[in-house]
């Protein structure tokens, strides 16, 4: 590898500080390299002073529950990926890739717990017990994603989706969202269902006109690196048109890093360049936005 391969590689250098603190409301430290201590503190010293670790199946929630129960700084949510219930139900339908981020060694797992809908309601009670815990501040993530599961896996991801609402409902949680080209069937069935009390939207991917109609339902709108990117013109018309009240900043980390990094790896201390993005877009300061941010984040999670 040369130099210059290994530079596009590297970590992104450390951003200009936040004067005012704000939480990375969806990371998956589970996936990044270095130790948690590493990654808090490089967060903490740019301002990122709070981090939601985000489970996307049984042992990557375990993970954040054991994880959020060790740091002050860490606050867990649980769950099963919505490319993780097809999975567990059918050994990986439809050309069901790994959700996004989880290793090899998550699909393998999966494939050995595939097992019909009683393994998906055995995976779903122990994601409810884990739900239980006071570490464990949301339900997710969970939802549709059409992009990478066919069409045989649609029944298994929406009855996975709808024993999430209940569980978050149950326990009074926040429900964190991955919604993936299935717009549509996810508010539908947040309507069919009863949405919880606090809905996120993780990594929100629709258009201002969407914005609108989950303003209007009271969901939290969750922003990630991905609006910086140039052909996300619908990303930064949502921003602009979302209540300032609803809005949310994550890294998705170790994945969706902001432009000029982009291709480089993620971690929550790049949400400072996401921050000034978002800010640019509604033309307000930098501190206004991180000061909503923080208090959407804690009201969101319930911290």
């Amino acid at each position: 590898m040369s130099s210059n391969d290994s530079g596009k590689h590297a970590a992104p250098p450390l951003p200009e500080p936040l004067r005012v603190p704000v939480a990375d409301s969806h990371t998956h430290l589970d996936m990044q390299s270095g130790t948690v201590e590493e990654a808090l503190a490089k967060a903490a010293s740019v301002g990122v002073t709070t981090v939601v670790q985000v489970g996307c199946d049984l042992k990557g929630s375990r993970w954040a529950a054991e994880t959020a129960a060790a740091y002050d700084a860490v606050h867990a949510t649980v769950a099963l990926h919505p490319n993780e219930a097809p999975r567990i139900v059918h050994g990986d339908p439809g050309g069901t890739s790994q959700p996004p981020g989880a290793g090899g060694g998550r699909s393998r797992q999966g494939a050995r717990e595939s097992g019909g809908q009683a393994a998906l309601d055995e995976a779903l009670a122990e994601i409810d017990r884990l739900a239980a815990l006071e570490q464990v501040r949301g339900v997710g993530e969970t939802g549709l994603d059409y992009f990478r599961t066919g069409p045989e896996g649609k029944e298994a991801q929406e009855r996975s989706f709808r024993a999430h609402i209940e569980i978050a409902k149950r326990h009074g949680k926040a429900l964190v969202i991955h919604d993936r080209e299935a717009h549509d069937d996810v508010l539908r069935v947040l309507k069919e269902e009863g949405a919880p009390e606090r809905t996120v939207f993780h990594c929100y991917s629709g258009d201002a006109e969407m914005a609108r109609i989950c303003a209007s339902a009271g969901y939290f709108m969750s922003f990630a690196g991905n609006v910086t990117f140039k052909n996300a013109q619908n990303l930064r018309d949502a921003v602009a048109v979302a209540p300032l009240e609803l809005l949310l900043v994550e890294t998705d980390a170790p994945f969706l890093t902001p432009v000029p990094y982009r291709g480089r790896p993620n971690a929550p201390y790049l949400v400072p360049i996401t921050v000034r993005a978002m800010a640019e877009v509604r033309g307000i300061g930098e501190d206004t936005l991180a000061t909503a941010l923080a208090a959407n984040t804690a009201r969101a999670f319930g911290y």
